[in-house]
């Protein structure tokens, strides 16, 4: 299995231009939480457990396990994050059907433009996931991962991927710093 760094280098290679970054913080949370809203319909309550079994935590619970073997700190603070995503998404699961729909899938459909718009108009290149699915599980760790960057946590780390993805561009056609 490929190293956090690795994993990190090969995503951040699609995503150089800091604008079109700016789009996966905005993106990336949306897909996410509508993920969360739209698998979280069926939802089973068990009286052993405190929350309901949906098909949203199944895929949380892979997605962080996938993040332990790559880094447990960083995995831990995916939990927390996902952990809202499934609070929210149970709410609004638990709404009218309507509600429910318009909202999952207002919040997918949206997101994903807001992403093909970052790669058509800043990045010029296309997403990661199209050369290898494994991109659509580390984009909301790359996200993460920049946020906590930004805020000088593990500079070895942000130095070993832009060693292998190269530093992030103003303008990525033009190659500015």
């Amino acid at each position: 299995m490929r190293t956090l760094t690795d994993q990190l280098a090969q995503y951040a290679a699609y995503h150089r231009d800091r604008r079109n970054i700016a789009t996966h913080f905005v993106g990336i949370p949306m897909i996410v939480l509508a993920l969360a809203v739209l698998l979280s319909r069926p939802a089973w309550t068990f009286a052993a457990l405190p929350f309901p079994v949906s098909p949203a935590l199944a895929l949380v619970v892979l997605s962080v396990a996938f993040y332990i073997a790559l880094d447990v700190p960083l995995a831990m603070m995916m939990a927390v994050l996902y952990a809202l995503c499934l609070a929210c998404g149970a709410w609004l699961a638990a709404q009218p059907t309507l509600s429910w729909l318009a909202s999952g899938a207002g919040l997918f459909v949206v997101g994903w433009i807001i992403q093909f718009v970052g790669h058509a108009a800043y990045e010029h290149r296309k997403p990661a996931f199209v050369d290898d699915l494994i991109g659509l599980v580390i984009g909301p760790l790359f996200v993460l991962a920049e946020a906590l960057f930004a805020f000088g946590w593990r500079p070895a780390l942000r130095d070993a991927i832009e060693a292998k993805a190269g530093p992030t561009r103003i303008n990525a056609a033009r190659g500015h710093a």
